[in-house]
């Protein structure tokens, strides 16, 4: 067998040869697996000499037989002992093939593409050191205590902060649309779960009274239909329920059931605030660090990587969108964007993401990193504990193309922190205030 090969940065073109004595074994092969279909007298299925079996079968289809396994078997043969890796199913083309005779074919595949890494030890990106102040504490306690308020029933008008049990039915131009229309709905005068104009309108409305409220949805509300449209509400209230809030002491403290005091409570509030912030922070961090690799490094993105990763990243965004009751001419109306910019966008960022994944690798490669199989195996264990309640992705971790991916996915975290590690000296330290952690109790928000 004979072979050359054309390669450029991400993609290599292979012109193999094959003479009678390649071919040979592999016509050998072919005959044995179609002896299994053809019933020759006096011998089982199976069974019959080759020469025999010979005599039988179709020759076109031998032929097709003898050149599929003699393919087959010398594909992989090409990038041993090379430092080539395939990236895609290699395509493969018959320039010429004389049945027993001789056979040329062109293999093309895509590679991992060559990578020059950028100087990853003096990479400068700023660290957000954050911020916890007072006022984020006592945030986080005013919404535990809120979480814990008390409902009683009151015979009088609702005002803000009180509850109202209602039932309303949207209508635009007199028809009721989907979405719309709720029963025995609890909600918290105040909390902004509503369009703007609905809690405002049922402040002043008492147990029993009906209201139509006309309002509008906003201008950038995320169903088309409705975005900036006159819409007509009608509201009756069956209850109104006056809402009090315990006092913020030991007491409310107590009943987290965590805690003995309020400074105790406070203390923790504040650790979990500082812990969150941290791992923001980290995780920005080390975004800008390798972004900024991928900046100073030179390589390709292949491809095929990016058009499969382009179409993960798309459909994810479809199904997300789905969830939320929209479509995509409607998000795409949202942000004033045809449909081929909304693709150009997705496909560079996922063009950015192979970029990032085959600079990590590279590396992974120059700082050493491997991850044992036995650590991987702990973290599938690790896994399958926390899936235990899911029998279906507790068996999909059995999955050894599943397990190949946890342990790379292991590698890559884990040459991102060494990452992060040697360039913690270079990076640029700045404040950030904290976001907002969620309370220990909440309650669940409508989206009408």
């Amino acid at each position: 067998m004979k072979i050359s090969s054309k390669k450029n940065t991400s993609s290599v073109e292979f012109t193999v040869e094959f003479d009678k004595n390649d071919l040979e074994p592999a016509r050998i092969k072919a005959l044995s697996r179609l002896a299994r279909d053809v019933k020759i007298p006096g011998f089982r299925n199976g069974k019959a000499p080759a020469n025999i079996v010979e005599q039988h079968v179709d020759p076109n289809q031998l032929a097709s037989e003898t050149l599929d396994i003699a393919v087959r078997t010398a594909i992989p043969k090409l990038f041993d002992g090379t430092d080539m890796m395939p990236i895609s199913i290699p395509h493969v083309e018959i320039a010429k093939y004389v049945p027993g005779e001789m056979a040329e074919i062109t293999v093309k595949a895509d590679i991992m593409p060559d990578v020059k890494l950028g100087d990853y030890k003096k990479i400068v990106a700023t660290y957000d050191e954050p911020e916890i102040s007072e006022k984020d504490v006592d945030d986080v306690v005013e919404r535990i205590a809120e979480s814990f308020a008390e409902s009683k029933v009151v015979k009088r008008a609702a005002k803000m902060g009180d509850e109202v049990i209602i039932d309303f039915v949207g209508k635009k131009d007199d028809v009721a649309f989907d979405g719309g229309t709720a029963k025995d709905f609890k909600l918290v005068l105040g909390s902004g779960q509503f369009i703007p104009g609905f809690e405002e309108g049922v402040v002043g409305l008492a147990s029993g009274d009906k209201k139509d409220l006309k309002i509008s949805f906003p201008k950038d509300y995320h169903v088309k239909d409705l975005a900036g449209q006159p819409v007509v509400f009608e509201v009756l209230v069956k209850q109104v329920n006056e809402r009090a809030k315990p006092a913020i002491d030991d007491e409310l403290a107590k009943k987290t059931g965590a805690f003995d005091n309020l400074a105790a409570l406070r203390e923790d509030i504040r650790k979990n605030l500082t812990s969150h912030a941290s791992s923001e922070a980290d995780e920005r961090y080390k975004d800008e660090l390798l972004a900024k690799l991928v900046d100073s490094s030179k390589t390709e993105a292949p491809a095929t990587l990016v058009e499969e990763q382009f179409g993960h990243m798309k459909e994810d965004i479809m199904r997300n969108l789905k969830a939320q009751g929209a479509t995509i001419e409607e998000y795409l109306e949202h942000r004033k964007q045809k449909l081929e910019e909304w693709e150009e966008e997705v496909r560079n960022a996922a063009k950015r993401r192979i970029l990032g994944s085959i600079v990590i690798q590279k590396l992974a490669d120059e700082l050493g990193i491997e991850i044992s199989d036995a650590e991987a195996e702990e973290q599938v264990e690790r896994m399958k504990t926390a899936y235990k309640k899911d029998a279906e992705a507790s068996k999909q971790l059995d999955d050894p193309q599943v397990k190949a991916n946890i342990k790379n996915r292991m590698r890559v975290e884990r040459t991102i922190d060494k990452l992060a590690e040697i360039n913690k000296p270079n990076a640029k330290k700045s404040t950030k205030k904290a976001t907002k952690a969620p309370a220990k109790k909440s309650t669940k928000k409508s989206e009408k």
